[in-house]
């Protein structure tokens, strides 16, 4: 049997998370992995997907990270990130393609809500942030605000109405790109109105 520095220099190989399949090509099988989580070095995340356990990381942000590495944090998930809401969201907003599986969202933790987009918009508006010490790829502000101003009648009309005026009062906004994005995203008149009015 490997040492147990070895088997985390194999889930290392894969960024700490690996499948079943992953699993077996690395001769990694059933009792070894048993064994592994009866003493706490590893843990399942969902089905048929396993990750080493950090004992320096509780955060879930590097699951998210590692089960979606295609998603971009979106939504009240970036509003937070950014200051522009003050209540942390119970589960991840994720923007992915809407060509996506849906069953992969469909997991008992961490609490995911996936936002369903064309891929052609999909990476309009990434950025690269970092939570918890782990990179994430994020909408920038601008674009968080034209899906705000997209999704506005399924939010939260405080959440909204505080993303807005804190996006206003941000001197690191860009009027012209929300516009250019606004324009793409089919709500440039909302964006006139509902942001104009401030401006």
């Amino acid at each position: 049997m490997r040492s147990v520095a070895e088997y985390k220099m194999i889930f290392d190989r894969y960024g700490g998370m690996m499948r079943s399949k992953q699993l077996q090509e690395e001769n990694i099988f059933y009792r070894t992995l048993q064994k592994l989580i009866a003493q706490d070095y590893v843990e399942k995340v969902r089905y048929g997907y396993y990750q080493w356990v950090d004992q320096e990381d509780f955060s879930e942000v590097s699951i998210v990270v590692r089960l979606f590495p295609d998603a971009i944090l979106c939504m009240d998930t970036a509003l937070r990130y950014y200051g522009y809401s003050d209540r942390t969201p119970v589960e991840w907003h994720l923007a992915v393609s809407k060509d996506s599986g849906k069953s992969r969202f469909k997991i008992d933790y961490p609490f995911v809500k996936p936002y369903y987009v064309e891929p052609s918009l999909l990476e309009l508006g990434l950025t690269i942030g970092k939570m918890d010490g782990h990179k994430v790829r994020i909408y920038d502000k601008d674009r968080l605000m034209c899906d705000c101003l997209r999704y506005r009648n399924k939010m939260d009309k405080e959440i909204f109405n505080k993303a807005i005026q804190n996006y206003i009062a941000d001197p690191d906004k860009s009027i012209p790109k929300l516009l250019e994005y606004a324009e793409l995203l089919r709500v440039k008149k909302t964006a006139k109105d509902l942001i104009g009015v401030w401006l």
